[in-house]
Parts: structure tokens; sequence; C-alpha cells
């Protein structure tokens, strides 16, 4: 299917919208003068380090341990990762090298 310029537009400037009213809405539910809810602080806490290890579970699911690597490049960019993270406190850092120490062992060690 085939979209003319002015669907094109359409879209992409209702897309924009979206973006821009679910960047702007917690500034606009949380104001600076309110102390903001326990429980939204709570989840600002505990969310990133759950949503991290999900995406480590879903990148190691379909390892295969039986067979050749058996999963040693995962478990090399996986310690790389922590390593990187807990000398740098960085997450672009750590994703990154562990993302290049990875595409590194698949593509000319492993």
């Amino acid at each position: 299917m085939i979209i003319s310029a002015s669907q094109s537009i359409i879209i992409i400037t209702v897309i924009a919208l979206v973006t821009f009213f679910t960047r702007a809405v917690p500034f606009l539910v949380f104001s600076s003068h309110n102390e903001t809810p326990k429980y939204i602080v709570y989840l600002g806490r505990v969310l990133p380090p759950a949503v991290i290890g999900m995406l480590i579970v879903y990148c190691v699911k379909n390892v295969r341990i039986t067979e050749i690597p058996y999963g040693i490049p995962e478990i090399i960019s996986i310690a790389i990762v922590a390593v990187l993270h807990v000398w740098k406190r960085n997450n672009l850092i750590s994703i990154l090298g562990g993302t290049l120490i990875y595409m590194f062992l698949v593509q000319a060690v492993f």
C-alpha cells in the first residue's frame, strides 16, 4: 500500500504530537510545588533495574548452551557490561561496550 505525501505528513504530525504530550504529561501532573508521590519515587528507583533484567532475559532466551559456542559470547558480553557499568557508571558506555564485544566475538572469534 502506497500512501500519499499528505498522509505521510498527517502520520508524522500525529506521532510528533503524541510523543510531545507523553513527554509533557509528567511535568503537568506533578508540579514542582508539590512533593512527588512515594509510589512514583519507588517506581523510578526499581523499574530501571527491572527493565535491564528483562532485557537480559530476552537477549539470552534463545542461547543454546548444549551447542557450540555454548553461550560463551553472551556470558563474556554480559560480564563486560557489568564490569563497565560498575567501573564507569554510564549506561551508554556499558551497553555500547557489551554490544561491540559481542559483535566482535560472534563475527571474528566464534
